[in-house]
């Protein structure tokens, strides 16, 4: 399997210059950071939480935890909950599960970044299966993503 059919459309249709680094199959953010030769801190992961009634994906530095407190105030929640990987599988088809670019806009999810991750000339992610990841501009990210940017990571 190789990008996400509609990653590449994305990234190719808006001209985004782009490196795909292709890694052995592995399954964590810290694991796919290894394997890519990119340090943790500029991986960024997706992880789906679950916010009253609906899925949000947070993207944020693949060292760090999601501190649901803080985004739940950034989401304006009663409740925000870690998504259970069956809740959500079928939001993100053509990608692998637990591989999810963090393009939740072309899924129909909405984004919030951690705003650790705006300081960085580049964001490096996975796209779309355990075997791939990308490396493009944050700049051009944020102008095709347009995330929400809050402070919710925790931890180094």
């Amino acid at each position: 399997m190789s990008v996400a059919a509609k990653l590449k459309e994305c990234l190719d249709s808006n001209k985004v210059e782009y490196d795909v680094l292709a890694h052995p199959q592995v399954y964590t953010a810290q694991d796919v950071a290894a394997a890519a030769h990119v340090p943790g801190k500029e991986l960024a992961k997706s992880v789906v939480v679950k916010a009253d009634d609906r899925f949000v994906l947070a993207v944020l530095p693949a060292p760090r935890k999601v501190n649901t407190d803080e985004l739940q105030k950034a989401l304006g929640a009663k409740e925000v909950r870690m998504a259970h990987e069956a809740e959500f599988a079928a939001l993100f088809p053509g990608c692998e599960l637990g591989a999810m670019p963090p393009f939740g806009n072309l899924y129909g999810v909405e984004v919030f970044v951690d705003r650790s991750l705006t300081r960085d000339e580049d964001i490096v992610f996975n796209a779309g299966t355990h075997v791939e990841a990308v490396r493009m501009k944050y700049k051009d990210f944020e102008r095709l993503v347009n995330p929400t940017i809050a402070d919710f990571a925790a931890g180094n």
